[in-house]
């Protein structure tokens, strides 16, 4: 199919459930244990998910993976938050494919996919974010961003929070919690982190027991104050936090947060790599609460899976690229270009915005049957298609069941529900383009897996 040719993307997303899931043998299956055992002979560092599921994928279209094997799956990960738009999206693969034949890399010299992406993005984008950097990475991205904020103020230290993940250099790892060693015994200097208001699992109340987002915003007024050395570039955050859980800010607090920064001369800096380009259904997840930070970084989605990232900046400080020598090897070629337009183009044109808005709220109805079914599931979260269910030993105490966890995604993923575990709470990233019945088979898939496990650990 070409581009020319009349393509629907929702079409293309619909699962054939009498086809899919279909197991053909016990996964991961033999063929997957083959070629895992040849690979990570040399091949190390494989993510928690691999390691609790090593099955081995060949092929994906749409909505669906298929294994070595031969099974197939519906694939509620989307490559962890990347395909957006399905896997493998003939629109998208055909602009990717063109441009490989015509133009691949030509270092940072304009080039004009590169023009139409920008004046795209500079239509589509909220309030002044006008000027534009590419990556291939999202941390690399982060970095870029972070030197956008010093730049722009002069300052250098950064405020970020408990939970975020930003990626995995240095200054990125910095932003979030150091877990290893090997990145230097201390935090990169100037950087600070503070809570960020969880309403399931709130640091401070108010008197009817509801989140009190101003006593957050408090505690950073007395934290600058006395925990910096007033040299504060900006905070740096997460607009809801993807490894800490799908877990979803409560509605005024980036409100709270953009007037907090404004009224102390300090520039907003939200990553945006993991819940931007539809995955929420906003191109930015921040545009649910009206705000416009001055610095963001999106990706994975941004070009369905072709490694782009981008940096996108207010007006004011788009000059500050100037100074911080933003260009990269790989960072904008026409490929990634080519990709990113297209992946926008489709979304766009297909309303797929407004799709993905639908299926969140037809998940959260199906998420919160099965917390009055399983006395297990604290809590359900859904915005768009970004979701999570998180598992509690009692729901009085909130006693993280990581155990649990563990067992409902392997459970799942035998099932043929591909997707991605996270200790005690569940992550769901769909493709924005599935179609509901596929939704709910896979919420089936976790419902039915969540009561053996419960069964199994003799859970009332």
């Amino acid at each position: 199919m070409t581009a020319t040719q009349a393509f629907s993307t929702l079409e293309w997303g619909r699962v054939d459930l009498n086809q899919v899931p279909n197991l053909v043998t016990k996964t991961p299956g033999p063929k997957s244990h083959e070629y895992h055992t040849r690979c990570t002979k040399y091949f190390k560092g494989l993510s928690g998910q691999v390691k609790l599921f090593p099955v081995v994928f060949d092929r994906g279209e749409g909505c669906v993976l298929h294994d070595v094997d031969g099974n197939s799956y519906i694939d509620f990960s989307s490559g962890i938050y990347v395909t957006t738009l399905g896997h493998c999206h003939p629109e998208i693969s055909e602009a990717i494919a063109k441009m490989s034949h015509t133009l691949m890399n030509a270092h940072d010299f304009v080039s004009p996919v590169k023009t139409e992406l920008c004046e795209k993005l500079a239509e589509i984008l909220p309030g002044d974010l006008s000027g534009f950097q590419f990556y291939d990475s999202g941390t690399t991205a982060v970095e870029a961003g972070l030197r956008v904020l010093r730049a722009a103020t002069g300052k250098n230290e950064i405020i970020s929070c408990f939970n975020d993940f930003h990626g995995k250099s240095y200054g990125s790892v910095s932003l979030a919690e150091i877990r290893s060693k090997v990145y230097g015994p201390v935090r990169a200097p100037g950087m600070h982190m503070v809570p960020r208001p969880n309403p399931y699992r709130p640091m401070w109340t108010k008197a009817d027991g509801t989140i009190d987002t101003d006593a957050y915003l408090d505690f950073y007024d007395q934290y600058l104050g006395r925990a910096t050395v007033h040299d504060v570039a900006g905070f740096c955050l997460e607009p809801i936090q993807g490894w800490g859980g799908s877990v979803m800010p409560p509605d005024d607090f980036f409100p709270k947060l953009r007037k907090f920064c404004d009224e102390r001369g300090l520039l907003l800096m939200v990553d945006e790599v993991l819940a931007s380009w539809g995955r929420t259904g906003k191109w930015l997840c921040v545009e649910h609460w009206g705000i416009v930070p001055d610095v963001v970084t999106m990706g994975k989605g941004f070009g369905n899976g072709f490694p782009v990232t981008c940096v996108a900046v207010r007006e004011p400080y788009k000059e500050s690229f100037e100074k911080i020598s933003a260009s990269s090897s790989y960072g904008g070629n026409p490929v990634a270009c080519a990709a990113a337009l297209a992946s926008t183009v489709v979304i766009e044109r297909d309303n797929l915005l407004a799709h993905a808005t639908h299926l969140g709220e037809i998940a959260l109805k199906h998420m919160n049957q099965m917390k009055a079914k399983h006395s297990i599931i604290g809590d359900v979260r859904a915005k768009g298609c970004l979701m999570g269910i998180e598992l509690v030993k009692d729901r009085n105490t909130k006693a993280p069941f990581d155990e649990a966890g563990k067992r409902v995604y392997q459970k799942a993923f035998a099932k043929g529900l591909a997707w991605i575990p996270a200790g005690h709470i569940l992550r769901m990233s769909p493709p924005i383009i599935m179609d509901e019945k596929t939704l709910i088979k896979g919420l089936d898939i976790i419902d039915e897996s969540i009561g053996e496990t419960e069964r199994e650990l003799g859970c009332k």
